[in-house]
């Protein structure tokens, strides 16, 4: 096979879970020649700017996405939640690993459990998805925007004015952090997580023959049929970075279990619907029907308008 050139944006998260999922095809072809090509997104650049303002994580794929265009890169590995729900014509999810912990988790001074925060209390976060469910069930806490990799959020909640921050579970464990750092990890009846969160999407050419039977060689088709009922969702939902909107699918007794959340910035207005079915694309479609027959959709169209 010819050598393979990965894409990968250059944050330390990013190329440590490169790394990883190359080790993962190594493991089952162990003379694969590959190597990584750090590309710089515009998400990357914008640090001090929240990314519902600039275009949102949509921000993260845009220049790697041309590099598969322009054949530098024979794939890419995003962060799925990264990943719009519309790809570009000619470009195709070739595979979907394994996901990780899909949870949030709740990181505090001194582990003060999230449910013994003093009134006014700031917690950091810059997911207007985790801002409103916080606010909805804990309206006596203050939301503070916070960017920037794991490190220096961690740095941030010592020194500055945080009395706690939440972060994907998943990076914490790709970058190898000791759960002891963690406070409490919230689950989805608390905290729904995003579309897609703690998964990976592998992006290449939809005509690449040759590296899309590579990349099924590590696919987790459990992962693939979740991540699809709640991508549909997103895409039906037009869910856009303006939007608190979650959704998070598992696999109970062969069926697949879907719960989507869409809500306001100020958690005062809640929708969230569940539905079982076999089928992603028919699971996520009834979720999304039922969103708009309840009057989710009015959220949405304002939220959009008003960005």
């Amino acid at each position: 096979m010819r050598k393979i050139i990965v894409g990968s944006r250059r944050s330390k998260l990013a190329l440590t879970q490169s790394q990883q999922f190359i080790d993962q095809l190594k493991e089952k072809h162990p003379d694969l020649e590959i190597e990584i090509k750090e590309i710089v997104t515009k998400g990357d650049q914008i640090v001090n700017v929240q990314l519902s303002k600039v275009g949102g994580k949509g921000l993260f794929v845009k220049e790697i996405e041309q590099a598969l265009y322009d054949k530098t890169i024979d794939f890419a590995i995003h962060s799925l939640k990264d990943v719009p729900s519309i790809l570009p014509e000619g470009l195709t999810l070739g595979c979907i690993p394994a996901r990780e912990d899909a949870r949030d988790a709740y990181i505090a001074k001194n582990h003060i459990p999230l449910n013994n925060l003093a009134p006014g209390s700031i917690i950091g976060t810059s997911s207007l998805r985790r801002g409103a469910q916080l606010l909805v069930q804990y309206p006596h806490l203050e939301i503070k925007w916070i960017r920037g990799n794991i490190d220096t959020r961690l740095q941030k909640l010592r020194d500055e004015d945080y009395d706690a921050i939440i972060l994907a579970a998943a990076g914490l464990n790709r970058m190898g952090w000791d759960k002891s750092i963690v406070t409490e990890y919230l689950e989805p009846e608390l905290m729904l997580p995003a579309i897609g969160q703690g998964a990976l999407g592998i992006e290449c050419r939809s005509d690449d023959e040759e590296v899309l039977e590579l990349l099924q060689s590590v696919h987790c088709e459990a992962t693939q049929v979740c991540t699809e009922a709640e991508r549909t969702f997103l895409k039906l939902m037009d869910g856009s970075c303006q939007v608190p909107i979650a959704g998070h699918a598992t696999i109970v007794q062969d069926n697949i279990e879907f719960t989507g959340l869409i809500m306001s910035t100020d958690g005062i207005e809640k929708y969230k619907v569940t539905q079982t079915g076999t089928d992603p694309v028919e699971v996520g479609t009834l979720v999304a029907q039922a969103m708009e027959q309840n009057g989710a959709k009015t959220i949405i169209e304002k939220l959009n308008q008003d960005a």
